[in-house]
């Protein structure tokens, strides 16, 4: 038999001795690939959830599409053979040096907690191979330039990156990846005293370095490396102060860079000949070859990379006689002998210091369009920073023991914001018991600070214009802080903020300057409570809401909830509590909704005014829809709740257009069966046309697709109900292949994405059944479903994803199926043996039908 192991790790094999063995002792090559993994914070302020971004399509956002590009493959990463069949999977994590910034770990722990813990899990694999030295290290919070930051924000930024690594990966990081690697001499001051041991850095960021001074050689020469020169193979010790420093690595510029722009990741050969002509020949005991890129390289800017990772790291250098490691464990068998000055403040993607965050310099995302909207935008942003520090110490005097330290550890909320620990930790800094209304205004100080530190999120500056996303983002975070002050303080800084934006010039006529970038793009994104009270009466139509429902960042109570048609002219009254779960600020609405027919809706929301004066509103509107007259209706609301009404334009975003699609609905169906009914009608003629391979005439071809495309989505739909049902699963298995094979002799061109998930996740079930659950009396026919499903999609052209039906699979079959092998071929009975030796042969043919190499075992 063929030995049962899943792709075998030689980069990690020891040898015997302790003297010979290159994990405990330096000697000969190592190799660190640096991956710096990141997203920017891309939250609605407002509703602390991503938004709809339809510049991501066919995802969701572009958190959502860099996830499946990236993310999940390097978690997850093939090795492929010549056929391109799955041999193993490698999680990547446990072998790249990587950084994962706290705002993107956050939204992974939400998204996809399955790739969450394989990078957790990456980190403990590598820490036990490592004699305890993991591969993840931290990063300063939400990615802002350090050297730009005031004192006070360089500490808070390394304080909430460190306990958010501490809180996720059970362990205190002993390095951390900066923001653009931009560094000066105080960023490294206040990265000692957070106790940071090492940091990476580009070999431009060097200005001189020399060995470091010993008992015998006291006076050691420096030299200039200025023009990028600096030796990257080995760490260096940078000194601030006489007996105070921090240990930096340089990353192989040249070599990272190709990594960026050519084919180097193209195989693992190419990779392993471009980093091999690094290694020095000088004799030295032991040498890093250390590169370090975007991690979204990675699958992400240059797709399928990742796999060459996987093979590389894994297997191949191994092979080439190097030890994978990262940058920590190198350090602790290998501290530096050479001492290293800085020039005075770098980073890694701008020639002018740190220029590109504050300064007309010329970097930029390319074209001719200036930057000198960027000192503007800064020095907007540092005016109403310093306006917030008066405020905050002012007003949080009188609430916490030392706001600045219950500042630095909010942090720890902004994981769990469950009651029970937002009320711990205003317990654990109160000055005094603080009052409800006190503890929602601490609360909303805290915010404050938070969306100050947000608002310098660094790619707000990267880019060539004010008015792209970035810049957007980040003014609408300054927005929201400046929003919680005035609640807080009473203070008013919204009109002089934006006179200092009418500075900023903006490239785009349309705009001219950050006041209208301010009022076209950020202030429609401002929400209130009453909107959400809107959002949650006109979606009520809807939606059949629970007493306790979530509204994104909000709990909403209904109390009470009526609702009649009358014709087409629909209407509900109700009440609702909105208590926001992160300021705790809290109101009791009373709304009404008028549902017109169509796209038209009139709402209207006030506050609880009594039991009283709400059953009168409520007699009131229903005695008028009654008479089922709208205008009536509509006179009522306003004279009893007020002018301000909203309609569907008033609904956030994701609510808003699944209200439309519903209402285009019926709609879209009828037209389906019109053009169904076209198609039928006229099959004859379109056979003929075919037949006499004459161009189809533009009505017939769009009929046959349309209506075709309706068949499919309506049989798909049948499949995903019937998952239990094996007879109809069948039955709908066989209506889509019949569909498709008249598709295909009219060269029709299906628009059908949605069947190309439900084909992914029938075929994700049926596996899980087989073999977790199969009866091996029907294990024949069970396969052969499978495999229908399969040759489905080629039928259809959808290009099915079986990542995560191979992952099922590749599991069982080292675990399961193989051993069955064993079982059966060794013995004449096993009752722990599920299947024979003929069904595990059907079994490895399903196996070739995923794409997975099982030849070796069939054969």
């Amino acid at each position: 038999m063929v030995s049962i192991a899943p792709v075998s790790n030689l980069a990690s094999s020891p040898t015997s001795t302790s003297e010979n063995d290159p994990l405990k002792t330096a000697r000969g090559v190592y190799v660190t690939v640096h991956g710096h993994f990141y997203q920017p914070p891309r939250e609605n302020p407002y509703l602390d959830a991503i938004e709809r971004q339809p510049s991501a399509h066919p995802y969701h956002d572009w958190n959502e599409r860099i996830h499946h590009e990236c993310y999940r493959p390097n978690a997850f990463a093939r090795i492929l053979n010549h056929n391109q069949e799955l041999v193993g999977i490698v999680n990547n994590f446990e072998y790249l040096s990587f950084n994962i910034g706290a705002t993107l770990m956050s939204w992974l722990e939400k998204y996809d907690p399955a790739v969450y813990q394989r990078i957790l899990e990456a980190d403990r694999l590598s820490s036990q191979r490592l004699n305890g030295h993991g591969n993840a290290i931290a990063q300063v919070y939400n990615h802002i330039i350090l050297p730009l930051a005031n004192q006070r924000d360089k500490l808070t930024q390394i304080r909430w990156g460190k306990e958010d690594f501490r809180s996720r990966f059970g362990r205190e990081p002993e390095g951390m990846w900066l923001a653009e690697t931009a560094v000066d001499y105080p960023t490294l001051q206040a990265l000692i005293e957070e106790e940071i041991k090492f940091i990476i850095l580009a070999p431009s960021q060097a200005e001189r370095c020399r060995k470091l001074p010993t008992s015998e050689e006291s006076d050691t020469e420096w030299y200039g490396v200025g023009g990028q020169q600096i030796d990257p193979n080995r760490p260096y010790r940078c000194f601030v102060g006489e007996d105070r420093y921090i240990d930096i690595f340089f990353y192989d510029g040249p070599i990272s860079r190709d990594m960026g722009f050519n084919d180097v990741l193209a195989t693992a050969d190419n990779f392993s000949h471009r980093l091999g002509q690094a290694v020095r020949g000088d004799r030295r005991t032991s040498q890093l070859i250390s590169v370090a890129t975007d991690g979204e390289t990675f699958g992400h800017h240059k797709g399928g990379t990742e796999k060459c990772i996987a093979y590389a790291l894994s297997e191949h250098f191994a092979r080439c006689g190097w030890t994978v490691t990262n940058y920590a464990h190198y350090l602790s068998i290998c501290p530096p002998t050479w001492e290293v000055e800085l020039k005075p403040v770098t980073a890694w993607s701008c020639a002018h210091g740190v220029d590109r965050w504050q300064d007309n310099c010329g970097c930029a995302g390319g074209g001719s369009w200036h930057q000198k909207w960027r000192r503007p935008l800064r020095d907007s942003l540092d005016w109403l920073r310093d306006r917030l520090i008066e405020i905050y110490e002012a007003t949080g005097s009188k609430f916490f023991l030392d706001p600045w330290l219950a500042r630095d550890e909010y942090v720890r909320v902004l994981g769990d914001r469950s009651h029970d620990n937002v009320a711990n930790f205003l317990r654990q800094h109160q000055l005094k018991a603080l009052s409800p209304s006190e503890k929602i205004d601490a609360l909303r100080l805290l915010e404050m600070q938070r969306h100050t530190l947000l608002m310098y999120t660094s790619c707000g500056w990267f880019f060539e214009e004010i008015s792209r996303p970035e810049g957007v983002q980040i003014l609408r975070y300054a927005t929201r802080a400046l929003e919680l002050a005035g609640e807080v303080s009473g203070i008013h800084l919204k009109e002089e903020f934006l006179n200092y934006l009418a500075q900023a010039p903006s490239n785009v006529a349309t705009f001219g300057n950050g006041k209208k970038v301010f009022q076209e793009l950020v202030a429609p994104s401002q929400v209130n409570l009453q909107q959400v009270a809107a959002h949650y009466a006109i979606s009520s139509l809807f939606t059949n809401y629970l007493p306790q429902e979530q509204i994104y960042c909000y709990q909403a109570e209904q109390l009470d909830y009526q609702k009649q048609q009358m014709g087409t002219l629909t209407l509900s009254v109700g009440q609702v509590r909105l208590t926001s779960e992160i300021t705790w600020e809290t109101q009791h609405f009373v709304f009404a909704v008028l549902h017109l027919g169509g796209w038209d809706f009139h709402c209207c929301i006030t506050g609880f005014e009594g039991r009283l004066a709400y059953a009168e509103l409520k007699r009131q509107l229903f005695t008028e829809i009654e008479q089922a007259s709208a205008a009536r209706v509509i006179l009522t609301m306003n004279r009893l709740m007020g002018d301000r009404s909203f309609n569907l334009q008033h609904l956030f975003a994701e609510e808003r257009q699944r209200i439309i699609h519903l209402l285009t609905a019926q709609t879209k169906k009828h037209l389906d069966q019109l053009y169904t009914q076209v198609y039928r009608e006229n099959y004859s003629m379109l056979a003929a046309f075919h037949r006499e391979e004459l161009p189809v005439p533009q009505e017939l071809k769009v009929a046959a697709e349309v209506a075709l495309s309706f068949r499919c989505l309506e049989t798909a739909g049948n499949l995903n109900k019937a998952i239990k049902d094996p007879v109809a699963i069948d039955s709908c298995l066989a209506e889509l292949s019949a569909t498709a094979t008249e598709a295909n002799h009219f060269r029709c061109q299906l628009n059908i994405p949605e069947v190309k998930t439900i084909l992914e996740q029938t075929i994700v079930r049926l596996l899980w059944q087989l073999l977790y659950n199969g009866n091996p009396t029907t294990i024949e026919v069970d396969i052969a479903r499978i495999q229908t499903a399969i040759a489905l999609s080629h039928q259809l052209h959808l290009g099915l994803a079986l990542d995560y039906a191979q992952e099922m699979y590749l599991n069982r079959l080292h675990q399961y199926i193989l051993p069955s092998c064993l079982v059966n071929e060794n013995t004449t009975s096993d009752n722990s043996c599920r299947w024979d030796l003929a069904q595990v042969q059907s079994l490895l043919k399903l196996g070739q039908s995923l794409a997975i190499d099982v030849t070796c075992w069939l054969n």
